[in-house]
């Protein structure tokens, strides 16, 4: 597997076949670990690679941006520099990104080398949930 963190066990336990965005919370590194600039130009070259991979399985980029501050909650331990929301078409073709030999072999070099701290969270559509009317 390509990830040695991915929570396939977790992931297997929601709908494959449905809809999936997910909020990426990125910590980087100062320097990135293959000596080739910051963990931001690191991930700056893991995003080149990644983009193309998610496209080419029906997702996309929604949104990126610095986090500023954290804005309710206790903000030990929650020092975050960087979240993107990614949407993929199921939770299948995440899955399938992950553990494909070339995200394992050319992209998650990059993000090891970048972050020093990387979390996924998988979320769903919840708005027909709260809709008032």
């Amino acid at each position: 597997m390509g990830v040695d963190l991915l929570n396939v066990k977790g992931l297997s336990e929601l709908d494959l076949q449905a809809p999936v965005v997910m909020v990426n919370l990125m910590r980087f590194r100062e320097r990135s670990l293959d000596g080739d600039g910051s963990g931001w130009d690191a991930y700056l070259r893991y995003s080149a690679l990644t983009v193309p991979m998610i496209r080419a399985r029906g997702g996309t980029l929604l949104w990126t941006g610095n986090a500023e501050t954290i804005a309710l909650g206790d903000p030990t331990n929650q020092q975050w520099d960087y979240l993107a929301l990614v949407y993929y078409p199921t939770v299948s073709a995440f899955i399938d990104m992950m553990t494909s030999a070339d995200y394992e072999n050319l992209c998650d070099p990059h993000r090891r080398n970048g972050c020093a701290e990387h979390v996924i969270i998988a979320t769903r559509e919840a708005y027909s949930k709260f809709k008032r009317g």
